[in-house]
């Protein structure tokens, strides 16, 4: 994919694109970006269930006409019972990856969209739920195609999924894998989004949807009760800010890494680094992230428990430029530091009216924490597997706690007047990803497109497995991969192309009006457009 998709009346961009069509088709139908932006993430829980879902958290960016910039934190808290208690009387001495343990944490997903709902029909009358959530209902009813990224996924986790409760009757029935092609049906799924298209979402957390879910959750084990369901809210968030040259960058507060975001561009803007993909522009960004994500790892988590605050950093002319100043131009910083992990969906929107939202939604590992309520059809996330059991360690597990997030949507106001969203999936390779798409569209000028399309690195976990290495695409120029060696940083080719690098996205909208947009060639999605 090289050519950027330019249209006038709106667009979206998600990594599947029947989910990325259910959003314009909201759009077409008069709808706002924010309901075209729930239409999507409704549709990739059912399309792209490895990657999303409505039993997983969900952080929103959205940028108005007027010039205000909003988040949602739609990120649920742990259980009142899971504590260290909880799990030493199971035995454990960690929180396991899979099954009813580790659906620890509430769904905030299906919160989000409720706020962000509320706030399209505060200046529209808006559509219909059921109009909304129209194709995801769909889809679950009468199946969708499973994907290769599905098909090669579950193979691959088989092992580890196919005995926690529901994953092989939904995703494996009659103990076969799943094979590209072979249509998916999720009618229990599909029960539940007729309940919320006709009861209203709050039913996720204080109705009969929540009732089905408590019930379910009790019966497996899992320390979540519908007491946790019916105190969680989605929250009104002010966005994280930094200002580079010409450019005023945003992303979303903790418990988000989105402040490890903008210190690498805040950071790389003082680099003056050289061309487009030569040494000193991959050396700077990379040695930026670890600058970075050291900030991150010692000082970002729930920030109701954080010693400072995060706009601080950002405010700090003096101490992001020690940090650009600690950067050595012609050698690596010692590696590794702690990772993170994460599976999740990137998408975005913007409509006629210019309304940009940024969004982006995960269950943590893929498929979560595996479990399929039968009840509901609903895959519940694993977030709460990255608490420690120290529980006044670094995101110690306590009940009502907030875990650390690697999701971020970001978005940018060019002092030019265009506007533009982005963000990818990816754990740990998502403010790096941020990083190489913006630099290489905003600082260097390659086209929308071809700034997601081309070859991306990534510092520490990949995809679905831990590694401390820099992994990078094997399309970049052998000279500048040699002389990154020479630096010190600790290389590791991966094939062209790699999900480990993420599922990427971008919109950009001119003061024109014009749209342009970008989806990853490395996912299933598309640009959808009119």
């Amino acid at each position: 994919m090289l050519n950027t998709p330019r249209s006038c009346r709106g667009m979206v961009t998600s990594p599947h694109h029947l989910a990325s069509q259910a959003g314009l088709d909201v759009l077409k139908a008069g709808g706002t970006a924010l309901e075209a932006a729930v239409a999507t993430a409704a549709a990739l829980a059912v399309v792209y269930p490895h990657m999303t879902g409505i039993g997983g958290d969900a952080f929103w960016l959205t940028m108005w006409p007027d010039g205000r910039v909003e988040t949602i934190d739609a990120c649920g808290a742990a259980a009142a019972r899971a504590d260290v208690g909880f799990y030493r009387a199971a035995g454990l001495d960690a929180i396991p990856w899979r099954g009813p343990f580790a659906a620890n944490t509430v769904a905030g997903t299906v919160s989000g969209w409720d706020m962000a709902l509320s706030w399209s029909h505060a200046v529209a009358p808006g559509l219909p739920l059921g109009r909304i959530l129209r194709d995801a209902l769909y889809y679950a009813e009468q199946g969708a195609p499973v994907t290769a990224s599905a098909a090669e996924l579950t193979a691959r986790k088989a092992d580890e999924l196919r005995d926690v409760p529901g994953f092989a009757a939904q995703f494996m029935p009659g103990g076969r894998l799943p094979q590209v092609g072979d249509i998916l049906h999720n009618p229990r799924l599909a029960g539940t989004l007729r309940q919320l298209a006709d009861q209203g979402l709050d039913s996720f957390y204080r109705g009969t949807v929540a009732r089905e879910l408590a019930a379910d959750l009790a019966d497996l084990g899992s320390p979540l009760t519908l007491a946790d369901l019916q105190a969680h809210r989605a929250s009104h968030q002010p966005a994280l800010h930094a200002r580079i040259r010409g450019v005023d960058l945003y992303n979303m507060a903790p418990p988000t890494q989105g402040v490890a975001s903008l210190l690498i561009l805040a950071l790389f803007d003082r680099l003056r680094a050289g061309q487009v993909d030569d040494f000193d522009y991959l050396h700077g960004l990379v040695e930026a992230t670890k600058q970075a994500f050291r900030y991150r790892d010692t000082h970002v988590g729930d920030p109701a428990y954080m010693t400072v605050q995060a706009q601080d950093i950002l405010d700090d002319r003096k101490a992001l430029d020690r940090m650009a100043a600690a950067i050595d131009p012609d050698h690596a910083a010692p590696w590794p530091w702690q990772s993170q992990a994460g599976d999740t969906v990137w998408l975005g929107v913007i409509d006629s009216d210019g309304l940009a939202v940024s969004m982006i939604q995960s269950l943590y590992f893929e498929y979560g924490s595996g479990i399929v309520l039968p009840r509901t059809g609903v895959v519940w996330q694993n977030r709460g597997t990255s608490f420690g059991l120290d529980p006044q360690g670094w995101n110690g597990l306590q009940p009502g706690r907030k875990p650390f997030h690697t999701l971020n949507p970001a978005g940018a106001r060019f002092d030019d007047g265009r506007t533009m969203v982005y963000g990818t999936m990816g754990g740990e390779g998502q403010p790096q990803t941020q990083a190489a798409i913006f630099t290489r569209y905003a600082r260097y000028g390659v086209p929308l497109q071809q700034a997601v399309t081309a070859p991306r690195w990534l510092l520490g976990r990949t995809w679905g497995e831990a590694s401390v290495s820099l992994k990078y695409e094997d399309r970049f120029d052998p000279e500048v991969i040699a002389r990154m060696q020479a630096a010190g940083h600790q290389m590791e080719r991966v094939e062209a192309f790699s999900s480990t690098m993420g599922h990427a996205g971008a919109l950009v909208r001119h003061p024109s009006g014009l749209l342009e947009g970008a989806t990853d060639p490395r996912s299933d999605g598309c640009v959808a457009a009119w």
